[in-house]
């Protein structure tokens, strides 16, 4: 295989299928493509630094005695809340037994008890049917995914380089290719099949378990493909991610509550029964709004109060078998979680809406794919079961092993200029942007959401979007012809497109997600409306957006 950090003048203007993303489910794509395709793997960052690795709790999989795919598929669809599309969850429950197998013979070491795969229960699973590898189960999926690509001489790996947009066909409409940025050049790389795995969006918002990679790229550049995107406005907020000053929001993993760990309030006392009866076992959403509701009622300043998690009840031996990774970030930060509780508050975790596609992985555009959590499958409904996206990387990547994809003719050789690329009057705009989306995504679209508030964001963020399309830098992103590369003589000029980009990105999607909020006139799952409380039957369908247009259609 060709170095991971190939230059872009090594780059081949292209290749028979590009995936974008390097998380599980870009990792696990890229792997499954028939090896008779000429493959490019694009990361916008170095590989390793996605949400995948993050995940802690493990993968969900019925392989247990008293457990069955169809526990599962009830479990996910009790989850979903009724937007689920049952064949695409019976497809992920069917296929998890043999996901896992796949997993394991490529090297993933999931712990074992007494030579079996170790399971553990997790909120709002019926069965202890999540499969892990101690606390940092995406972390050792994608060191094997990795060394694996590596291996295979059709795949080539092209680090650090971003994705601007996509190329369609101006005949056929079709997909045929996509620009990228990377070492201060602009190239557009033509292809039969691009792959989007780009991962969600949780850098919208001021409070996020994310890591800064996930700016919403393949959303934003579907949408703007013209794409149909679905359910954008059902967000996950996980109820505990570490609460302390000048430290990231490090996830708690659900798997400490499953082991049997309590959420106490500063008395100390285990608030979560007075909102569900099980407690801190209950859905995310719901534990979510009950730390968002009980520091409303007892914090004097709720949005930078938190809660405690308080592993005391579980054995010293169990934890640290279990969360090392937990105890290590906290030791990092000055918490010692066998003798004090963890300060935890909710933060944007998954975003269970993307772009809309069958269970091909295929989008509205011919030759366009999309899988992981840009994509919408129709799996996780109005809220994800916990330790279902990993699993659903997997399945759903296979799906790819299917592709076939015509051999591409050679095409015509592309345009070259350089130009100055020196943006750096508009930079301190679209910096002043990049700093207020987060706050407001926040206060407008967080764990409770209102119209009159949303209607406030959209405009802010509408005006925001024009004011950006309107510089200088973004004919870059927005108005570039095809077949054509740009060396910028600037070395300032990748950093500057780089932040207009993503910039643009959340833009886009912080649009797409207050619209989709604005739309939808219900409660249910990760959405939920102080103005509209209840879950109504008419709303049991799904949100579709095309272009400007929002509509339903129904649950299948």
């Amino acid at each position: 295989m060709n170095a991971p950090n190939s230059s872009s003048s090594n780059i081949p203007c292209q290749f028979d299928i590009i995936v974008v993303g390097s998380g599980a489910a870009g990792l696990y794509a890229t792997l499954s493509l028939p090896e008779k395709y000429r493959v490019l793997l694009v990361t916008k960052d170095k590989l390793r630094t996605g949400s995948s690795k993050w995940a802690q709790g493990g993968i969900a999989a019925a392989i247990g005695d008293d457990d069955s795919p169809q526990l599962h598929l009830e479990d996910t669809l009790h989850a979903g809340a009724g937007i689920c599309d049952r064949a695409a969850v019976e497809f992920l429950v069917e296929n998890a037994p043999e996901a896992i197998d796949s997993l394991l013979k490529l090297g993933v070491a999931f712990d074992r008890k007494e030579n079996k795969l170790a399971t553990t229960l997790e909120a709002a699973h019926s069965r202890p049917r999540v499969l892990h590898s101690q606390d940092t189960t995406g972390r050792a999926i994608i060191d094997i995914l990795t060394a694996k690509v590596s291996e295979k001489p059709n795949i080539q790996v092209l680090s650090q380089a971003l994705a601007l947009s996509l190329w369609r066909n101006p005949q056929t409409h079709r997909c045929q290719g996509i620009s990228l940025l990377h070492q201060n050049q602009i190239i557009w790389l033509r292809a039969n099949a691009i792959v989007l795995a780009t991962g969600g969006g949780g850098q919208i918002f001021a409070q996020t378990t994310n890591p800064s990679v996930s700016t919403g790229d393949g959303v934003a550049l579907a949408w703007r493909a013209g794409a149909v995107m679905r359910d954008l406005e059902f967000v996950q907020f996980h109820p505990t991610a570490l609460s302390q000053p000048g430290a990231p929001h490090f996830l708690i993993s659900e798997a400490v509550r499953g082991e049997g760990a309590h959420l106490v309030d500063v008395e100390g006392r285990r608030f979560a029964f007075d909102y569900h009866p099980k407690g801190e076992l209950a859905p995310r959403d719901v534990v979510s709004r009950a730390i968002f509701s009980h520091l409303e009622k007892t914090a004097p300043n709720p949005a930078t109060a938190n809660v405690y998690l308080d592993l005391r009840s579980i054995e010293t031996a169990q934890i640290c078998h279990r969360f090392p990774n937990i105890i290590q970030k906290c030791q990092e930060w000055g918490i010692d979680v066998f003798q004090e509780p963890i300060p935890v508050a909710p933060a944007a975790h998954y975003w269970m809406g993307g772009v809309a596609v069958d269970l091909m992985n295929s989008t509205s555009i011919e030759g366009l794919y999309a899988i992981g959590e840009t994509a919408s499958t129709g799996v996780h409904g109005a809220n994800r079961l916990a330790s279902n996206s990993l699993l659903e990387c997997i399945v759903f990547a296979a799906q790819l092993q299917k592709l076939e994809v015509e051999p591409i003719a050679i095409s015509e050789v592309e345009s070259f200029r350089v130009e100055t690329g020196d943006w750096s009057g508009e930079i301190e705009e679209i910096k002043l942007i990049r700093e207020k989306l987060p706050a407001l995504m926040w206060h407008g679209a967080g764990i409770c959401r209102t119209q009159s508030i949303l209607e406030e964001a959209i405009a802010e963020v509408s005006a925001w979007r024009f004011q950006l399309a309107n510089l200088e830098i973004s004919k870059y992103i927005l108005n570039l012809s095809p077949n054509q590369r740009i060396q910028f003589d600037s070395v300032t000029a990748e950093a500057q497109l780089k932040l207009a980009t993503e910039t643009l990105n959340l833009l886009d999607i912080g649009y797409l997600i207050l619209k989709s909020a604005a739309f939808r006139t219900e409660s249910r799952g990760g959405h939920y409306r102080t103005d509209f409380p209840d879950t109504s039957p008419s709303w049991q369908v799904h949100t579709v957006v095309e272009g400007e247009r929002w509509h339903k259609s129904p649950v299948v």
